[in-house]
């Protein structure tokens, strides 16, 4: 087609209204009309789809666009019908239609009146489709989400795989590649597997400067940040993501119960149900949903202020795709992220199944996610350099957005380190990925390492004088600087650039920040929580501290009968002024609230009140009763003394998880008699010597308890008596 016949903005006014192109747009248009195979990566809401519509409604023929969601084809098919009188200017062809449907959609192809067919990738292998769209015209051919096509993409199909040869049928037609996401590996990946090595490609830049990036670290209080940044953000849409349905089901119930309007939605959720959801959200009905990543495909609502990632993602394509719906109009966005390590390892256990290649690229598309959550240099940069962009994080546009560059890490002078890591990566040959080259700079042997001989040369340990953790950090912000690079076949190894060679030689100032840690142990986490939120107020703590020993001392009774650690704790972040909400914080039900509350409440609301303090009452986290039900039952079969292992399997609990749920009963104030249980294990005497133990000493440890025992009494009997204890002392 001549393309000075044509005015494509006047087309472009005539069929979807605008004036002008955004972007790569005009170019991409210009290239497809004039018959070139083309390729493009547009980030989500870069206004990827009209690259091909405009190009389709106005050339001859039918365009095939190959998509993988059947939701995504509906929502496309009815924009492009809503341009035209005509219904049949576009169609899906998928497994949904009927046979009569079907003899319509090949009438209106044959007419001339189809000029976008939308297909599924398994259709277009059908002979019947294959050979009907031989012998009609074919403008082109576009393949939409084409990442699907690379096992090193975060979304591999691979029925993907065989759409090269299946177009080949269809005779000489121009493809068009589309994604919203690829690093420098899978953009070599499609090209190479839809076989057009020279199709003109069209990059449009991945920086998005109006999203904030944070990343904060994963405690047992993540509900309540959540809220509390939800609430901070009142009536602003966000989307939070979590990795498991039932995960999705319980946060979306807990934001309901503490009063933000939110909705679930993922796979397990019938159509109709999912449908709703998506449009309560699309209409404003309410401002969250909590989705696992099936959530959001196409969904282009563009006012969306945050997006949370409950748990870490597996790749940082989906990382990346996931904030980019936060917004699209350019407005503020800001993207949060919890990270604990535990999770990670969770994601490496699931992956452990799949075979081995599977696994090789699941773990080093995983370690890149780690080395976003862990690094402190700008995420900006590190983002962009992963997809193959350059940034300057002093004067790009959206420098500052980034908890990193906002709380900069102190740096410290590492140019002779970084020498002396580019040596060792030359002088090994390029055979060692980064876990290698610092076992070798800190001297540690691996098999690896053995079968290289690398263990007898001088360079062997030559970096001894620095940890582990300082090694990786570096190796991300020199790979990131560009000394190095990581081989692209052999996903993970490390070469010396040109640019890195050329460092040896002239060595200049390399100014490096040290890696955030994130070692939360499980009882820390609760005070760390406290200190990331702006502190549990130390001055509060020491007074109930004191108040504490006073009621204990008057009761005749250790301290932590009347109030774990962690509670007050949470009392002194929380500022509790009532029974209610004192029944709220952390180990405390409303048993313990009623007994011992009451001259804690006095003296929270005396402290408040001296000190013009502002309570955070946004902080008191509602439960939402799911768990009750559990303990309702446990209470009432307690009480009618059944046996512990029949409410354990009756519940579906192990014996160690019912275990916990007693403790938490007990601990938050409600009497449990299981002497009946005990009597089976101990005799008198046994539970007399323990119940002493606990009542002289000033902790409920179990381990100093096991310590101070030696072997007399097994984990069970002591968390058994420790139960019967504290319901009979503290409740």
């Amino acid at each position: 087609m001549n393309l000075h016949e044509i005015d494509i903005h006047k087309e472009l006014k005539k069929y979807f209204g605008f004036s002008q192109f955004k972007g790569l747009q005009e170019q991409v248009i210009k290239s497809i009309i004039t018959g070139n195979s083309t390729f493009v990566i547009m980030p989500t809401g870069g206004g990827k789809s009209l690259c091909y519509q405009l190009p389709a409604l106005i050339q001859e023929g039918t365009a095939i666009v190959v998509s993988p969601l059947i939701a995504l084809m509906k929502n496309q098919v009815d924009a492009i019908r809503s341009l035209s009188s005509e219904n049949g200017i576009a169609h899906v062809l998928n497994s949904s239609l009927n046979k009569t449907e079907i003899n319509q959609v090949k009438k209106d192809i044959t007419s001339g009146l189809t000029k976008l067919l939308y297909v599924a990738p398994e259709s277009l292998t059908k002979e019947e489709y294959v050979s009907f769209l031989k012998n009609v015209k074919i403008s082109f051919v576009a393949i939409d989400e084409a990442h699907c096509i690379s096992e090193w993409g975060h979304d591999f199909r691979p029925e993907y795989r065989n759409l090269r040869s299946i177009i080949k049928q269809l005779g000489d037609v121009p493809i068009i590649g589309l994604t919203a996401t690829a690093t420098p590996k899978v953009q070599e990946d499609i090209l190479k597997n839809l076989d057009i090595p020279n199709a003109k490609t069209f990059k449009a830049s991945f920086n998005r400067p109006n999203l904030y990036y944070e990343v904060r670290t994963k405690t047992k209080n993540i509900e309540s940040d959540i809220i509390r940044f939800i609430k901070q953000h009142k009536g602003k849409s966000g989307i939070i993501y979590c990795l498991s349905r039932k995960k999705v089901e319980a946060i979306a119930q807990v934001l309901q119960v503490n009063g933000v309007s939110a909705v679930p939605y993922h796979a397990g959720l019938d159509a109709k149900t999912r449908a709703k959801h998506q449009d309560m959200f699309l209409m404003e009905d309410v401002d969250v949903v909590v989705a696992t990543i099936a959530f959001g495909m196409g969904i282009d609502k563009p006012d969306v202020r945050f997006v949370i990632h409950h748990d870490i993602p597996k790749s940082l394509e989906s990382y990346y795709q996931e904030t980019g719906r936060g917004g699209r109009d350019g407005g503020e966005g800001h993207c949060m992220a919890y990270y604990s390590y535990k999770d990670v390892e969770k994601l490496e256990k699931f992956m452990s199944g799949k075979p081995i290649a599977e696994q090789e690229i699941g773990f080093a598309l995983l370690q890149e996610v780690v080395a976003y959550a862990e690094t402190s240099i700008s995420r900006r940069k590190f983002l962009l350099h992963y997809f193959g962009e350059e940034f300057d994080s002093e004067t790009g546009d959206g420098a500052d957005m980034d908890d990193n560059v906002r709380n900069p890490k102190t740096k410290v002078e590492a140019m002779n380190q970084v020498v002396k890591l580019l040596k060792v990566v030359r002088d090994t040959k390029h055979l060692y990925k980064s876990k290698e080259i610092i076992y070798t700079l800190i001297g540690k042997i691996n098999a690896v390492i053995k079968a290289h001989k690398t263990d007898s040369q001088s360079l062997f340990g030559s970096g001894i004088d620095f940890e582990e953790r300082y090694w990786m950090a570096l190796i991300r912000q020199v790979l990131v600087e560009g000394y190095l690079s990581k081989d692209i076949e052999t996903y993970g190894i490390l070469k010396v650039t040109d640019k890195g060679l050329d460092f040896i030689k002239n060595p200049t100032s390399f100014m490096m920040s040290e890696d955030h840690e994130y070692n939360e142990t499980e009882d820390e986490a609760i005070v760390t929580a406290a200190k990331a939120t702006g502190a549990a107020d130390e001055v509060l703590m020491t007074m109930l501290r004191d108040l504490r020993k006073k009621v204990a001392k008057k009761l005749g009774v250790p301290p932590f009968v009347v109030f774990q650690d962690p509670s007050l704790e949470d009392m002194a972040l929380k500022y509790p002024i009532s029974i209610d909400e004192m029944s709220n914080v952390h180990g405390v039900g409303e048993g313990k609230a009623k007994k011992y509350g009451s001259e804690f409440i006095e003296l929270i609301s005396r402290y408040v009140d001296d000190n013009d303090i502002v309570r955070p009452d946004d902080l008191v986290v509602k439960s939402t009763g799911v768990n009750s039900i559990n303990k309702l039952y446990i209470i009432q079969n307690v009480d009618r003394k059944l046996s512990l292992e029949d409410i354990a399997s009756a519940k579906g609990l192990t014996m160690d998880a019912l275990i916990k749920e007693l403790e938490q009963i007990v601990y938050s104030g409600t009497k449990l008699n299981i002497k009946y249980w005990i009597d089976e294990m101990l005799d008198d005497e046994q539970q007399e010597e323990i119940y002493d133990y606990f009542m002289e000493s000033n902790s409920d440890n179990i381990e100093e308890a096991l310590n101070e025992f030696d072997g007399e009494y097994d984990l069970d009997e002591l968390r058994f008596m420790r139960i019967k204890f504290i319901s009979e002392v503290a409740n």
